[in-house]
């Protein structure tokens, strides 16, 4: 079975989610590298194709060029499937360029910047046959798996509370003067109308829908910048209800000075509850209201997991698998579905309508962080 042709648009010397892609992508052997349009800058982009074994030829000096050109090229030797590590601007104008041309999309989130440009994208995957993905990488984790399981078989019974929580450090201070992923991350005219809440509020959100297999339908929240001169928010939180009910609480935040990528939820229901945290990804800890807690671990062949976690896990159990292996599990998910000729989303793949609800909870933070008629103020001389 011969690899997928491959073609990256970004991810150049210096861009650290570049490589990250690459590693994922090459971890089970189901992708080659064969293209790409990594960086505006010439030099960079020749130095990093080199580095990469890219042939000259096929390194190009835009994405318009090299979409233009693989395609042109017989159809056994031109890419088949385009990856696009750019910032956050440029995600919906190639997908939709390269949709058209016939080619799969495997693409960084957020999907775009603005609802109705994500819209257009959709209706472009829609009247096409090409795949979409979504790099929401947490999604690829075997336990978020199990801890899917644990809600939709119903160990917990009926949910009625979640607890989401994403802090980040490395925004405390004012990094844009000198950190060009700072840069471009707090430009609104490249990142979009959002900061920490786009950029890993999605996250966030997305894990909440995803575990509890169910839809947030209403927010009261607020988005807050603390670095004076940022242009977007740097903070925020939102009290959430879902569609079946239950309750919580989401918070994004790239100012808790020395967090790392302290990503976690908590789901609690009638029956018992659960805990996941990213920096200890091979842990679900189950907590039922009549037993002893437990602790599901990561590993091939280990009691208790369901077939979607096990079937993610490539190592005995106490081996860790963390971030790259969550991101090829995508990958090698995508790579089935290409073969497998489907079309718009792959299972067990993030999609457009995970990028369409996206951008609904970006609106919603914005919306309702502009408001004030959800604050009751706390008076000295009381209510009554």
């Amino acid at each position: 079975m011969q690899p997928i042709r491959m073609g990256m648009i970004g991810g150049g010397e210096g861009a650290f989610i570049g490589a990250v892609h690459r590693h994922a992508a090459g971890l089970d052997g189901h992708y080659q590298l064969v293209c790409g349009a990594f960086s505006r800058n010439e030099d960079n982009n020749a130095r990093t194709g080199k580095s990469l074994n890219v042939d000259a030829s096929r390194c190009y000096a835009s994405w318009q060029t090299m979409l233009e050109q693989e395609l042109a090229l017989p159809e056994e030797q031109r890419m088949q499937v385009v990856v696009i590590v750019t910032p956050n601007n440029l995600h919906v104008p190639i997908s939709i360029a390269a949709i058209k041309a016939g080619f799969h999309v495997f693409c960084e989130k957020p999907a775009g910047v603005s609802f109705g440009e994500v819209k257009d994208l959709q209706d472009v995957i829609h009247a096409n046959t090409s795949l979409y993905g979504l790099a929401h990488t947490y999604l690829g984790y075997p336990m978020v798996w199990q801890a899917r399981h644990l809600v939709t078989s119903g160990m917990l019974g009926n949910i009625r509370k979640v607890y989401v929580e994403y802090p980040q450090g490395w925004l405390s201070a004012e990094e844009e003067t000198h950190n060009k992923q700072a840069q471009w991350r707090t430009d609104p005219a490249i990142s979009g109308a959002t900061g920490a809440m786009g950029d890993i509020g999605t996250h966030a959100f997305g894990l909440v829908e995803f575990v509890l297999n169910d839809s947030v339908t209403a927010l009261s929240g607020e988005l807050y910048t603390h670095v004076e001169g940022r242009r977007l928010d740097d903070d925020g939180a939102a009290l959430i209800k879902t569609k079946k009910g239950a309750t919580g609480v989401l918070i994004a935040s790239q100012v808790c000075a020395g967090e790392e990528n302290a990503l976690k939820i908590r789901v609690y229901g009638n029956k018992g509850g659960l805990e996941w945290q990213q920096m200890q990804p091979n842990s679900v800890i189950y907590r039922p209201t009549d037993a002893p807690y437990q602790v599901f671990r990561a590993g091939q062949g280990n009691v208790g997991l369901c077939d979607e976690a096990s079937s993610r896990c490539r190592t005995p159990s106490g081996h860790p698998e963390g971030y790259l292996e969550a991101m090829a599990n995508l990958y090698t998910d995508f790579a089935k579905a290409i073969r497998n000729g489907d079309s718009g989303e792959a299972e067990g793949v993030p999609g457009i309508n995970s990028g369409l609800r996206g951008m609904v909870f970006i609106d919603a933070m914005l919306a309702s962080s502009g408001s004030d008629v959800k604050w009751t103020p706390l008076s000295e001389e009381g209510t009554n």
